[in-house]
């Protein structure tokens, strides 16, 4: 790898190096870079670093890191695998994204085939196979799955992003008025979203059977 210019945004300051050819350990692979910055606040030095007088150079700090690209990209984001999920049996990373307080979209397709998609808040329970959307009876939503023909469900998705990770589940909708579904998804929406919605007697729920997921991060 040849040498080449950086630039590491530190505490208040970034920090100025080169990449060179340091030698990498075993499962360290990814950018290996000298770094010197000057000293600008010598009582509040990071972790490591020397104090002004102790270093051959009291006015620029040098040291060789290893930040290895997998770790300086990925940070403490979930880990979702870019193949299809098993949406009843998904990865303990993919079951606590969906556990996490993220607004979602839905999809419907409107009479005319176009897309409709609007935000909402979604649950999800791997083990009936199900995403609910609590929604009023008399939403557009509702009303395009209400409209679809055919023999089965229409087809639907909800997704949510977080940075550069997504998840997409995808299945056939059935709209639910049975005050005890109804009950149960608003209290799954409570536990995922902390609030309790206020009572809404033209409350629906869009129960999702899901049956493929997408997701990348």
């Amino acid at each position: 790898m040849r040498g080449g210019q950086i630039g590491v945004s530190g505490r208040q300051r970034t920090a100025g190096g080169r990449v060179d050819r340091v030698p990498a350990l075993v499962r360290q692979l990814g950018v290996h870079c000298a770094l010197s910055s000057p000293v600008r606040n010598p009582g509040a030095l990071p972790y490591g670093e020397s104090r002004p007088g102790t270093h051959p150079d009291s006015h620029s700090l040098r040291k060789v890191e290893s930040m290895p690209l997998k770790a300086s990209l990925k940070g403490n984001h979930p880990r979702i695998s870019g193949m299809a999920p098993d949406v009843r049996a998904p990865s303990p990373d993919l079951l606590a994204f969906w556990r996490e307080h993220h607004l979602c979209t839905l999809t419907t397709l409107r009479p005319d085939g176009s897309p409709h998609v609007v935000p909402v808040g979604v649950t999800y329970d791997p083990e009936a196979g199900i995403a609910r959307v609590i929604t009023n009876r008399h939403s557009r939503k509702v009303a395009n799955i209400l409209a679809a023909t055919g023999p089965e469900a229409p087809r639907v998705a909800v997704c949510q992003v977080k940075q550069g990770y997504w998840s997409t589940l995808e299945g056939r909708a059935t709209v639910r008025t049975d005050a005890e579904t109804v009950a149960d998804a608003v209290s799954r929406y409570a536990e995922r979203y902390g609030r309790t919605p206020a009572p809404n007697p033209d409350r629906v729920v869009i129960e999702i059977a899901l049956d493929r997921a997408l997701g990348r991060g």
